[in-house]
């Protein structure tokens, strides 16, 4: 949701920093977008239907995610990727604890990388 909240062009910025990278938009983030944009009103809203068309447009692909029994998004998220864009302080810390690449949007203008990235 952060390219309707910042001055930044999401998929230039994902394709400058993940050059040789396939990305991917799982299933249950589809979903939560798709909720977000059905419960909440003015700027969530526009920011939710905003990043549902950037994640259904090319280069983004959907990837099928089952959630397995009393999972949550964010568990299912850190059990499948090797390489996360997220802002979520929190998963973010649990990421790197598990040896996860972040990435990250920093000072609104432009994505960083925390780990190691395999390009």
């Amino acid at each position: 949701m952060m390219a309707a909240q910042f001055t930044l062009d999401p998929i230039e910025e994902l394709e400058r920093t993940l050059p040789s990278y396939h990305l991917y938009v799982p299933s249950p983030v589809m979903y939560e977008l798709e909720k977000i944009k059905k419960r909440s009103k003015g700027k969530n809203r526009i920011a939710a239907s905003i990043a549902l068309k950037i994640a259904k447009s090319p280069p983004f692909k959907l990837k099928k995610v089952s959630l397995l029994k009393g999972e949550m998004v964010d568990d299912a998220l850190l059990r499948i990727s090797r390489v996360l864009c997220t802002n979520d302080r929190d998963l973010r810390i649990k990421a790197r604890k598990k040896g996860i690449t972040v990435v990250y949007l920093r000072q609104r203008r432009y994505l960083a990388v925390d780990g190691h990235l395999n390009i």
